[in-house]
């Protein structure tokens, strides 16, 4: 009789070691919303304001990616049952009213140097998530290329 539940206990904690609980799996996949809707709209901002060709190609290739990973996300917050939502990362809001009074190249070296540092994080996040089991563990490996593609290019650009 014993047994049972104590396989079954051992079974959960081991389980829950490679596979994220609901709870995070919810936070994360809002992150990742917020992020996209962030990185599309600071993205826009670039494609329109960027002082460089390479910067308006970088803002572009960031708004149309995030645009598809969003959609992604969402399909799979759906399945979960975490609502959508238009919000983004409060730090990127902070960066878009710094943007907003920056023009020319200093609108691109702030553009650029943000970017970097928030792929880095992003990328960073991601991977630990891709690592588990699941849906949302598919939708970062899914996503992981499109990020790191994102951080290269930061930094291809920060260095001129």
């Amino acid at each position: 009789m014993l047994y049972r539940p104590l396989g079954a206990a051992l079974a959960v904690i081991l389980g829950g070691a490679a596979q994220a609980q609901p709870g995070q799996d919810r936070h994360f996949l809002m992150d990742a919303i917020r992020g996209d809707n962030s990185e599309m709209m600071l993205g826009q901002m670039a494609a329109e304001r960027g002082a460089s060709a390479g910067v308006r190609d970088y803002g572009r290739m960031l708004h149309d990616d995030h645009l598809h990973a969003r959609d992604a996300a969402v399909r799979v917050a759906g399945r979960l049952g975490v609502p959508d939502t238009s919000e983004m990362m409060p730090e990127a809001r902070q960066e878009a009213q710094k943007l907003r009074r920056l023009s020319g190249p200093a609108f691109d070296r702030e553009f650029v140097r943000y970017m970097a540092k928030d792929h880095r994080k992003d990328v960073a996040e991601f991977r630990r998530e891709a690592h588990g089991r699941g849906p949302v563990a598919e939708l970062a490996q899914a996503t992981l290329p499109d990020l790191q593609k994102h951080l290269d290019t930061a930094l291809r650009l920060s260095r001129g």
